[in-house]
């Protein structure tokens, strides 16, 4: 039999274990073969093959084109029967029991209790195994790591971008100050490039997960083309198991990643400083924002959501000045905590996993609406005595704390954060801001009525905005620039003002007038399905969430002088089914019925 050359299989490249020429082996030259003699067993260069054809011209030879008639190399052998734990030992049997394939060593030491580990010899049975459906599997679970990488890739990025920045404000903030922050600055640069270096190593830990699985993936892939369609019972048999376990191995991974937490880094400047200077310790603080997001599977955003059964929760408080709520928003929080902004009360509640109303913060404001910030942070836009805001407000351990503040020459309706970017709605236009409060661009304006661009919500990857035209009954699609794309309208979809995009790109719309939920698809250009209706007991739905935690979604209704607020929480089992719970506010001191 002919000898090989060295493989490149091993380092993750595209390139497959070739033949040499058996003649030229013998002498020591590493040539590449060209033929394959069926009778001789051996491979020839096109050179020897002129000799091999005078000796034995009756010989049956197989070039270039019929390499599927030529033998699997033995370096192909060697790696498919390589015991994965114990690589100095061949892969004989298999277990039944635990569907694995075992050198001596693993059935030794792991099988020794399985009553069924056989040869694989008499394990072959029945057809080969569909080497080419599992090398199109492979091909599948390979482009899925790829956008898990690039996706990591993309966050290494965004950190440095973010890092860099913060770099240069703790720059300009040295600037105003004397020579006493000498040490000072020393100090906080040093925390600043130790959370650096801590979120890097992270970040690349995931980097270099992906790749591996990825070469692995690719060299079983390369390899088992060399199988197929050679008759080889035993060696498919064990590709096959390779396959899949490595298979079952990266989808585990990719489910185990399917939600990412986006690290960055921001700097905190105490506004207080330059009076207390000498009791401080550091410029600011420097501060890990997280940003909580999955990366979508192929046909999530299209997964339809069913709903079935209810029930009522009340969410009113004693304190409360009116005894009627107008709810206006919802983000849902880590640890099942949910914050409700009730316009009419001017205050923000904190509800438990039971819907219980543990906590409040008055904002003596009217909100319009919230997005969650941080796992424990939302941003409100509010209005105080004619001046158009946005509130911070954190959880910390079960209570509601103010934090800063950022004022707007515009109106705030909407308002949705990702990627550290901060995109506010003022009734006729979109404005995309920097979390510190400057304006980076206007993304888009229509200024034909009022209300044409009212709520918004942008996909998790950012290259998506969705927005309610609240006068003309549309939800626009627009690209990560601004440009509309696309322009939906329905029949059961009127005046829509609540809009949600789950962190697996699903997309939630209310429809006011309608008294309608529907999910639309995730590029926003059909409508899916219809939720609920008014016949499910909705009447005027505000704002609609997603609870990742629970799996749910939760639906505001409008108050209205004779009717109750309720919220409709829809649960998403694994067998596509789902069920809602109304949560229902006490609008007077009876209750509602």
């Amino acid at each position: 039999m002919a000898l090989f050359s060295q493989s490149t299989v091993g380092k993750g490249s595209d390139s497959f274990t070739d033949f040499c020429c058996s003649p030229c082996q013998e002498h020591k030259i590493d040539q590449w073969a060209e033929f394959y003699c069926d009778n001789c067993l051996k491979f020839y260069c096109a050179k020897c093959i002129n000799l091999h054809g005078q000796l034995f011209g009756k010989h049956v030879t197989y070039g270039r084109g019929d390499t599927s008639k030529w033998p699997v190399s033995k370096e192909v052998e060697d790696f498919i029967q390589k015991c994965d734990l114990h690589e100095d030992k061949r892969l004989e049997m298999f277990c039944n029991d635990h569907n694995q394939l075992c050198c001596t060593n693993c059935a030794f030491l792991n099988h020794r209790q399985c009553a069924k580990v056989v040869l694989i010899s008499e394990s072959v049975k029945g057809p080969l195994p569909d080497l080419q459906q599992l090398s199109r599997k492979i091909q599948t679970v390979l482009v899925e790591l790829k956008k898990l990488q690039n996706y990591w890739d993309t966050n290494m990025q965004s950190l440095q971008v973010s890092y860099n920045k913060q770099l240069h404000e703790i720059g300009q903030t040295r600037q105003k100050i004397n020579t006493i922050l000498d040490e000072i600055e020393n100090t906080t640069l040093k925390e600043l490039e130790d959370k650096m270096t801590t979120l890097k190593a992270s970040v690349n830990t995931n980097v270099d997960n992906c790749s591996k699985l990825q070469n692995e993936l690719t060299r079983l892939r390369d390899t088992i083309h060399d199988i197929v369609d050679k008759g080889k019972a035993e060696l498919s048999f064990i590709a096959s198991k390779k396959c899949l376990e490595k298979i079952n191995q990266s989808e585990t991974y990719l489910k185990e990643n399917l939600v990412q937490v986006e690290s960055s880094l921001t700097f905190h400047v105490d506004s207080d400083f330059q009076q207390h200077l000498s009791k401080l310790s550091g410029l600011g603080r420097i501060v890990v924002c997280t940003c909580t997001q999955a990366v979508p599977l192929p046909g999530a955003p299209n997964k339809v959501l069913a709903v079935q059964g209810k029930s009522e929760y009340d969410v009113s408080i004693a304190s409360d000045v009116k005894n009627r709520f107008d709810i206006r928003a919802i983000c849902v929080l880590s640890n099942d905590q949910i914050l409700v902004a009730d316009y009419t009360n001017k205050r923000v509640k904190l509800l438990d996993h039971q819907y219980q109303v543990v906590g409040h913060c008055d904002l003596n404001a009217y909100q319009f609406d919230m997005c969650r910030i941080t796992s424990s942070e939302v941003a409100v836009a509010v209005d105080v005595d004619q001046k158009n805001e946005v509130q911070f407000v954190s959880v910390n351990d079960g209570r509601l704390v103010k934090g800063r503040k950022l004022r707007f020459k515009h109106p705030c309706y909407g308002i949705a954060h990702n990627l550290q970017y901060l995109y506010l709605t003022s009734g006729t236009a979109l404005y995309k801001y920097s979390m510190s409060g400057d304006l980076l661009i206007k993304l888009y304006e229509n200024k034909s009525y009022p209300l044409t661009v009212n709520k918004c919500a942008v996909s998790p990857s950012g290259d998506k905005i969705f927005v309610t035209n609240y006068s003309h009954s549309k939800v626009l699609t627009l690209d990560r620039d601004g440009t509309v794309f696309h322009t939906f309208t329905d029949p059961d979809l009127k005046v829509p003002e609540g809009i949600h995009m789950t962190a697996l790109g699903q997309v939630l719309v209310c429809g006011e007038a309608s008294s309608t939920i529907l999910q639309l698809d995730g590029e926003g250009k059909k409508k899916l399905a219809t939720l609920a209706t008014r016949r499910d007991g909705l009447d005027r739905p505000l704002s609609v969430s997603y609870n990742r935690n629970t799996a749910s979604i939760i639906v505001v209704n409008q108050l209205t002088q004779e009717k109750c607020e309720y919220f409709v929480l829809v649960n998403q089992l694994f067998k596509e089914k789902c069920e809602y719970i109304v949560l229902i506010n006490q609008l007077t001191q009876e209750k509602c019925e």
